[in-house]
């Protein structure tokens, strides 16, 4: 087992690999940038280290100060958290070299599962079911629209580097197709530095399902059920709940095989996430793998009685899994709570804390990195924290959610504390009726 691990992330996800690893008697490193040297995962590391300026691209993002950080600490292994370099095959090359284990999948895994067109080819090889598509990229407009035809209008143009719904567009009919092109590779060009895009069908009122799997260096994967992260506004999730109300045993079967066919095919080690898009017709599509641990992943946790963490830890150290899948035995739900105001577009509010008062009470859980006095910096993702409840139904996580959220007290700066609770009391939420789409249609005026 590793003496040492050193942090590669910040906020509420480096405290709770911080929490694991004092469980398990491994000492942690702490990195932060000049923004962050008062952040509760720099107090509660054994130690820390300041690797840069503010600004990601200097410090969260420079992978020669954080190797730098794990030599001079004597670090034998990164976890990486999410988001930042989580799913960078450079810098998990970079571990490799200077012989630190990365705690995540291999350089080549990421560029395999990383790259969408060719995760897409991966899985369809494998037998997993994908949505129908171009054979990889799509080298211009003409051959887009010929390929759109083929399938049918609506179609999708994905940026093959993308994430977090940038560089997508929706193609309704021929006439669209250009300005959506040309919209998609500016967009793509400018968030990633790669404007090569796929095309694929547009799947109407879809839902948006993740199975959790986990694999060892033996060859052995399981999985740990699903999660539905359907509520999500701009491509970007909101709610994430387990088991999901549109799930059914059949489907659960299914779509737990296709994940495990999907991950032992290409021999894949660690904590991942096979995405599918499922339609209303409970035909599910693959979307793509995240090969990292998620943001979600408390209510997977909390439904199994199973640490993520340490098992990513574990399978990282040459560990074997159980090879058991896993299922849920009560409901769970996460909201996360956001520095932003949603009565204003979801505008960003960066801030001091003048406030806080956090939620307890039995199910109730949150991971959260902030405190009364703390300074939210404007340089990094607006999530300052995640609530996750669980009960024995989802009648019953729906008004523990409610309740929890009518006692969380944030006061300093907006959040999205109103839209949840408004969101909790929604009729058609609270049946299960929902898509993607949810949110498009949501009001967020009155919040």
């Amino acid at each position: 087992m590793f003496k040492k691990i050193l942090i590669a992330n910040r906020g509420e996800i480096a405290l709770r690999i911080i929490r694991t690893c004092k469980e398990m008697g491994i000492r942690t490193v702490a990195v932060y940038s000049k923004a962050d040297e008062n952040s509760l995962h720099v107090r509660f590391a054994d130690e820390a280290v300041c690797i840069g300026e503010p600004a990601g691209k200097l410090s969260y993002l420079n992978i020669p100060n954080i190797i730098s950080a794990a030599e001079i600490t004597n670090a034998d292994a990164i976890h990486p958290g999410y988001g930042f370099l989580s799913e960078n095959a450079e810098f998990a090359q970079a571990c490799e070299e200077y012989e630190i284990k990365f705690i995540g999948a291999s350089a080549e895994m990421i560029n395999k599962m990383g790259d969408k067109a060719s995760a897409k080819a991966t899985m369809k090889a494998a037998g997993v079911p994908t949505v129908p598509g171009s054979d990889g990229l799509v080298d211009s407009i003409e051959e887009g629209k010929v390929l759109a035809k083929e399938m049918g209008y609506p179609v999708i143009l994905k940026a093959t580097a993308g994430g977090g719904g940038k560089g997508m567009r929706i193609v309704n009919d021929e006439s669209g197709f250009k300005k959506a092109w040309d919209d998609a590779r500016t967009e793509s060009g400018a968030a990633f530095g790669n404007t090569d895009l796929y095309l694929e069908k547009f799947i109407e009122e879809p839902r948006h399902i993740e199975i959790q799997i986990i694999g060892d260096k033996f060859g052995k994967a399981c999985h740990l059920s699903e999660r539905d992260c359907s509520i999500q506004r701009r491509h970007q999730k909101l709610v994430e709940e387990t088991p999901s109300p549109f799930m059914t045993d059949e489907l659960r079967e299914k779509m737990g095989e296709a994940a495990i066919k999907g991950a032992t095919s290409i021999g894949y080690e660690g904590a991942g996430t096979v995405e599918f898009l499922v339609d209303k017709h409970r035909n599910f599509y693959f979307m793509e793998m995240n090969t990292r641990i998620q943001v979600e992943h408390p209510i997977t946790e909390e439904v199994t009685d199973y640490d993520l963490i340490k098992e990513q830890i574990k399978v990282a150290a040459g560990f074997e899994i159980s090879g058991k899948n896993y299922f849920p035995n009560l409901y769970a739900m996460e909201c996360r709570i956001n520095a932003e105001d949603p009565s204003h577009n979801f505008r960003p509010s960066p801030g001091k804390i003048s406030h806080l008062h956090l939620p307890g009470g039995h199910g109730v859980r949150v991971d959260t990195h902030v405190y009364a006095g703390y300074v939210i910096p404007p340089y990094y993702d607006s999530m300052i924290a995640k609530l996750i409840v669980s009960a024995q139904s989802r009648e019953e996580v729906i008004t523990r959610m409610r309740r929890a959220l009518e006692e969380f007290v944030i006061e300093g700066v907006k959040t999205t504390i109103p839209f949840h609770i408004k969101l909790m009391q929604n009729e058609q939420f609270k049946k299960g009726d929902f898509t993607t789409k949810f949110l498009e249609d949501f009001d967020f005026t009155t919040l």
